[in-house]
C-alpha cells in the first residue's frame, strides 16, 4: 500500500500528464494553444462554461471524456493522500496514546517525577542509566515534549491534579520525586500524594530552607535542598578538598566500591515484614544471629524516621529496615534463616 506522500506524488504527476497530453490533443484537433489549455482546465475541473469550440465529431467527444475521467482520477488520487496523511496523523496519535496508556499501566514499583526541569531531567537521566522505570508528569507541553524527545514515558497534566497523579499509578508507585521551581506546589503535591498513597516514599526539593518543615508535615520522607548541597559541598571543597577531587574522578567512586566487594563487604539493608519472626526481636538478637559479620549502621523505621547509630536495644518493628555494612551475603543467610524458622514455626502449628 502507497503512503500517503507517494499517492499525493502519484496524483500530481498523473494530473500533470494528464493536461499536458489533453493540450496537445486539442490543438492535434485543430485548436490554438491557448484555447486547447482553456479547455483543459474547464473540463478537469467542471467549472461548467460552454466549450471554447463546438465539440462536432465523436472524436472529440471521445477525446473529452477521457480527459474528464484522467482529470477526475488524477485530483481524486491527489485529494485522497491528503486526507489519508491526515487520517495516519490520527490514527498514529490515537495508536501513540493507547500505548502509552497501556505502558503506563503496566508499571508497578516506579518513580513519578513531577516536574521536568533541570531537575527533573537530570533525575530522568539517572533513573534510565540504573533502568529503573519511571513516568514524568508536566503542566508544560513543551517539557513533555523533550521528555518523549530523550525516551522518557511521560504524561501532560496538572501535577497537583488527583487523576493526574492516579493516572501515573501513584497507587502502585514506590517512590514519587517533586522537584518544581515552587515551593508551594511540592507542598501541595506532597500532601496530595500522602493522601492518595501513605505508604509511598516522597521525595520533595525546596528552594527555601523554610520550606523544608512544610514539606515534612505535609509527608515528605526526604526532602533536598539544592542550596544547601552547594553549600555543603563547597565547604567540603575548602576543607577536603584533596579528597572530594579523589572521589570526583572518573570511576572512583565505583573503584571504591569494588574495594569493598575485594574484600567481601557492601553495604545492605534488609526490611522486616510484618509476619517475620525478626519483628519484635532487638538489634543484638540479629547481631548475635548473624555472627557479629557486620555493623548496624541505622534503622529506617516503619513511621519513616532515622536512627543512625541504633542502640543494640533497639527493638525493631514490621516495615523496619535495617541498614548495615558487613560482610557480602550475611544479610541474605540471616533473611533465609528466619524464613526457614517461621515456615517451620507454621507447619508446627499445622500439625
Amino acid at each position: 500500500m502507497q503512503s500517503s506522500f507517494e499517492r499525493i506524488i502519484t496524483g500530481i504527476l498523473f494530473f500533470v500528464i494528464t493536461v499536458v497530453l489533453a493540450v496537445v490533443g486539442y490543438s492535434w484537433l485543430g485548436w490554438d494553444l491557448f484555447d486547447a489549455f482553456y479547455m483543459v482546465v474547464i473540463t478537469i475541473f467542471g467549472v461548467g462554461y460552454g466549450e471554447v469550440k463546438p465539440l462536432d465529431t465523436p472524436s472529440e467527444r471521445i477525446f473529452t471524456i477521457i480527459v474528464i475521467f484522467a482529470g477526475f482520477i488524477s485530483v481524486a488520487y491527489i485529494v485522497g493522500g491528503f486526507v489519508q496523511m491526515m487520517m495516519e496523523g490520527e490514527i498514529n496519535r490515537a495508536f501513540d496514546a493507547h500505548r502509552k496508556t497501556q505502558e503506563i499501566g503496566k508499571l508497578k514499583d516506579h518513580v513519578i517525577i513531577c516536574g521536568f526541569g533541570r531537575i527533573g531531567q537530570m533525575l530522568a537521566q539517572e533513573l534510565q542509566e540504573v533502568k529503573r522505570p519511571f513516568i514524568v508528569i508536566d503542566s508544560s507541553p513543551e517539557q513533555v515534549t523533550k521528555a518523549e524527545e530523550l525516551g522518557c514515558l511521560s504524561h501532560l497534566g496538572t501535577v497537583t491534579d488527583e487523576d493526574v497523579l492516579q493516572y501515573a499509578g501513584i497507587l502502585k508507585a514506590k517512590t514519587l520525586a517533586t522537584v518544581l521551581a515552587d515551593d508551594a506546589l511540592n507542598v501541595f503535591i506532597t500532601l496530595t500524594a500522602r493522601g492518595l498513597n501513605p505508604s509511598l516514599a516522597i521525595l520533595a526539593m525546596g528552594e527555601l530552607p523554610s520550606t523544608e518543615k512544610k514539606l515534612r508535615l505535609a509527608g515528605a520522607d526526604h526532602v533536598v535542598l539544592p542550596a544547601a548541597i552547594s553549600a555543603q559541598r563547597m565547604t567540603n571543597l575548602i576543607t577536603r578538598p584533596t579528597t572530594v577531587d579523589f572521589l570526583d574522578q572518573n570511576g572512583e567512586r565505583s573503584h571504591l566500591d569494588n574495594m569493598l566487594d575485594q574484600i567481601s563487604l557492601r553495604i545492605d539493608e534488609l526490611t522486616i515484614p510484618t509476619d517475620s519472626p525478626l519483628a519484635g526481636a532487638t538489634l543484638d538478637d540479629i547481631e548475635v544471629q548473624g555472627d557479629r559479620s557486620f555493623i548496624i549502621l541505622a534503622v529506617r523505621c516503619a513511621d519513616h524516621t532515622v536512627v543512625n547509630r541504633p542502640p543494640s536495644t533497639l527493638v525493631l518493628k514490621g516495615g523496619d529496615t535495617v541498614i548495615v555494612l558487613g560482610q557480602k551475603g550475611a544479610i541474605p543467610k540471616l533473611a533465609r534463616f528466619y524464613d526457614l524458622k517461621r515456615n517451620l514455626r507454621y507447619r508446627g502449628a499445622r500439625a
